[in-house]
């Protein structure tokens, strides 16, 4: 069909141009596809099931792609409903035409929705909803930050250093397989890696109030630490010496409840607290006669250390001569 006419109808219509097509692929007719008439002032668009109703001046009212297809620069087609067929995904297809109608959308919050939005504007040349999406992709990369950072301990130098600058409580998983010479047990390695993720779940869960450390190099194999106010308050060893048939092996233990249990405790140190003056003359430790005292005790609280050890046996060699039997702590 030719897109040209004369007369007083040719002035009113708009001025689109569609050249007819030199040659039909086979089967073109027998589809039900034709060229969308110049007449048309609505559009309606199928765009990859997506149905959506606009105006020429919409689409032709920036440079894009969409302004060459309902301009007559390129050949557009539509099924016998008389929708507009564009082979693409209609996904982002609507906040396309708001950007032709507005100048502006609001930009998807999540990153991967913004990069499709990206391609698609790429794709019909929208240039102005391009540049959005790349300033926008480029502030969130700028102001990406890891959610949680965790030192590793590479000295006990170092160790001394982050312990004392940080005002929070301390959390320090020490884990470092090469500090056996005896052969694992069959559960150790599970229990191992059982012990480190749940060291990674407790690092999310309670960061910021919480400084979590990871140490490599240390004497231990699995060993949780826990520091408040700049000591250690706790400490949960999850290795012991077992014997198989004369032969010892080193067994990895995963106490997750004793560990959990340590990490909540330690989040009493999380904000120094003074003494309650009404607690210390309830209990007779207002200042007097009992201060010696109550000084004593808090010089011996700060040196104690609660140490759990799982299930720690003693080994070959401290066994009693003929003793058969293995004893625990």
């Amino acid at each position: 069909m030719s897109a040209e006419a004369s007369g007083p109808a040719a002035a009113a219509a708009p001025s689109l141009e569609i050249p007819k097509p030199s040659g039909l692929e086979p089967g073109f007719a027998a589809c039900g596809l034709k060229p969308l008439t110049p007449n048309s002032k609505y559009v309606k668009l199928n765009v990859g099931g997506s149905l959506h109703y606009t105006t020429l001046r919409t689409l032709t009212g920036q440079d894009t792609m969409l302004k060459a297809m309902f301009s007559g620069r390129v050949e557009v087609l539509t099924d016998a409903g008389g929708w507009v067929l564009i082979d693409r995904s209609g996904r982002h297809f609507g906040t396309i035409l708001n950007y032709l109608r507005d100048g502006s959308v609001p930009l998807p919050e999540s990153t991967r929705e913004l990069g499709e939005l990206l391609g698609e504007a790429r794709y019909y040349l929208v240039q102005g909803l391009i540049e959005d999406c790349q300033l926008a992709l480029q502030q969130k990369r700028e102001n990406l930050s890891p959610l949680c950072l965790i030192p590793t301990v590479t000295s006990p130098r170092e160790e001394q250093q982050l312990l004392a600058s940080t005002s929070k409580p301390v959390v320090k998983l020490l884990h470092n397989r090469s500090n056996n010479k005896y052969s694992y047990t069959s559960t150790s390695d599970d229990n191992l890696l059982k012990n480190i993720e749940l060291f990674d779940k407790l690092a999310l869960r309670f960061h910021g109030r919480l400084l979590f450390l990871k140490d490599v190099l240390g004497d231990e194999i699995c060993c949780w630490s826990f520091y408040g106010q700049g000591r250690k308050i706790a400490e949960v060893c999850c290795t012991s010496i077992v014997y198989a048939t004369e032969k010892k092996q080193t067994k990895v233990e995963f106490p997750e409840a004793r560990i959990f249990e340590e990490t909540l405790n330690i989040l009493i140190y999380e904000t120094p607290r003074g003494p309650d003056p009404a607690l210390l003359e309830a209990t007779g430790g207002a200042a007097g006669g009992g201060g010696v005292s109550r000084g004593e005790d808090e010089e011996n609280r700060e040196h104690r250390v609660r140490r759990i050890h799982v299930r720690r046996h003693i080994t070959h060699d401290e066994r009693p001569h003929g003793q058969q039997i293995v004893f625990k702590d």
